[in-house]
């Protein structure tokens, strides 16, 4: 891909099932970079992932009060850019924004940007399509621990289908008919949240989720083969 990105990482990726970081994983992402040009404009966003859940779920118990528990998700996801800064070395700029002012400066030098959370009540997703709208993008992917959207949750139903595409509509439908009281909770973010929805839908920006469990299909995509498997969103 050239011009501005913007990659969503979900802190799922970065861990194994044993909840230990698979550095495996985080070096070939980095490492799909390599082409990257200095006029590019790359922002990757963290989420926090199951160690991320884990202080969450540690402070709920102690606190019901979801906006404490939300920066504890961000301080998380910060902690995951900075370990994608790390694995890119110099590619990468050496400090994680932690806001768009922040971003405005870190643009300056044409470096790869690594970032985590903004602010309580906002997923990283709603973060990575307010940067896309932020900084203008081309193209705006999430990757995920699925191949894209479905119309159910394919990790509790084998009939599952992959919806290959979406207006803005049909993903409002689709977030409604699945969303649960928890939606909003720390940590309980869905691919989609009806936060992110807005920002999309007013920002028109294209959006492509694919699977980061397979990096195959997003290397295909950075080379600009866009006959991947995923989800498109669009107008």
């Amino acid at each position: 891909m050239k011009g501005k990105c913007v990659i969503k990482i979900g802190g799922s990726i970065l861990f194994n099932e044993n909840k230990e970081l698979d550095l495996k994983k985080i070096k070939e992402f980095c490492d799909i970079f390599e082409n990257a040009l200095d006029s590019d404009t790359v922002v990757v966003i963290c989420g926090g992932g199951i160690i991320a859940r884990e202080y969450i779920n540690a402070v709920r118990s102690i606190d019901e009060n979801e906006a404490v528990c939300d920066t504890f998700g961000i301080e998380l996801s910060r902690i995951n850019a900075k370990l994608i800064i790390s694995f890119l070395k110099e590619k990468a700029y050496p400090l994680v924004p932690k806001s768009v002012e922040e971003l405005s400066h870190a643009m300056l030098f044409k470096k790869i940007i690594a970032m985590g959370g903004l602010q309580p009540g906002q997923s990283t997703t709603s973060v990575a399509v307010e940067v896309a709208e932020f900084i203008n993008v081309d193209q705006l992917v999430i990757l995920t621990d699925v191949e894209g959207i479905y119309d159910k949750d394919p990790k509790k139903y084998e009939n599952a289908k992959l919806i290959p595409k979406l207006s803005y509509r049909d993903l409002q439908d689709l977030i409604l008919s699945t969303s649960g009281d928890k939606q909003a909770s720390a940590g309980e973010y869905r691919i989609f949240d009806t936060v992110s929805l807005q920002l999309l839908k007013r920002s028109k920006i294209e959006a492509h989720i694919m699977s980061g469990i397979d990096l195959d299909q997003f290397r295909k995509f950075w080379n600009g083969d866009k006959n991947v498997i995923g989800t498109r969103i669009a107008n």
